[in-house]
C-alpha cells in the first residue's frame, strides 16, 4: 500500500535526499574547497544509508560514477576526491581493487561528518583543518608501477638463438 500524499501532493517516503549543514558549509575548509569538490560531497552523502543501517566507512563511489554524476572529466572528479580528503571531509578506508575475475571494487570512504560503524561519534576532521596544512591524501596505486610483466625476459647468456643452422655447400 502506498503512503498517503501530504499537502504538496508528494509522498513522505518518495525520493532520496540528504542535508548539508550550514555549520559545515561555513567552515574555512569548506570555503577552501573547489566547486567541483563541493558538488561531489552531497553525492557521497547520498550513498550513506542512515543511522539505522550505518555504512559509513564502506561508502563506495567510484571516480567514474562521480564524473558521470557531476558531468566532468574523470581527472577532474579524481581531483575532487583528493580535495575532500585533503580538507578532512572524507577518509579512504579501502583502496580500489580489481578482483581475480575482473570484478572491480571502488574505494570505500568514511564521511567524517557522520558517526562511524564502530559506535564512535563523528570525527569532523575538517574543523581542525588550517590553510596550508592539508591532511594526507591516499591516491590509487598504479597497477603495474615497474612496467614489468610476470614473464621472464630472455637472458642472452642462455644462448637463445636458432637451433639449427642450414648451410648450402659450395661446389
Amino acid at each position: 500500500m502506498r503512503a498517503k500524499p501530504n499537502k504538496t501532493g508528494r509522498n513522505a517516503s518518495e525520493g532520496h535526499w540528504t542535508k548539508l549543514l550550514r555549520s559545515t558549509m561555513e567552515t574555512p575548509a569548506w570555503r577552501a574547497l573547489p566547486p567541483v569538490a563541493q558538488a561531489l560531497y552531497p553525492w557521497l552523502k547520498l550513498e550513506w544509508r542512515g543511522p539505522d543501517s550505518n555504512n559509513n566507512g564502506s561508502i563506495r563511489f567510484s571516480v567514474r560514477q562521480a564524473a558521470e554524476a557531476l558531468g566532468v572529466a574523470i581527472d577532474t572528479a579524481a581531483r575532487a576526491f583528493h580535495d575532500l580528503q585533503a580538507k578532512g571531509f572524507i577518509i579512504m578506508k579501502e583502496p580500489a581493487v580489481l578482483g581475480l575475475e575482473g570484478a572491480a571494487k571502488s574505494p570505500a570512504f568514511e564521511l567524517t561528518e557522520l558517526g562511524g560503524r564502530d559506535g564512535l561519534g563523528p570525527r569532523k576532521l575538517y574543523m581542525q583543518w588550517t590553510e596550508g596544512c592539508d591532511f594526507p591524501v591516499l591516491k590509487a596505486a598504479a597497477n603495474n608501477p615497474t612496467g614489468r610483466t610476470r614473464k621472464a625476459k630472455p637472458c642472452p647468456k642462455n644462448h637463445d638463438g636458432t637451433v639449427l643452422e642450414f648451410r648450402t655447400e659450395r661446389r
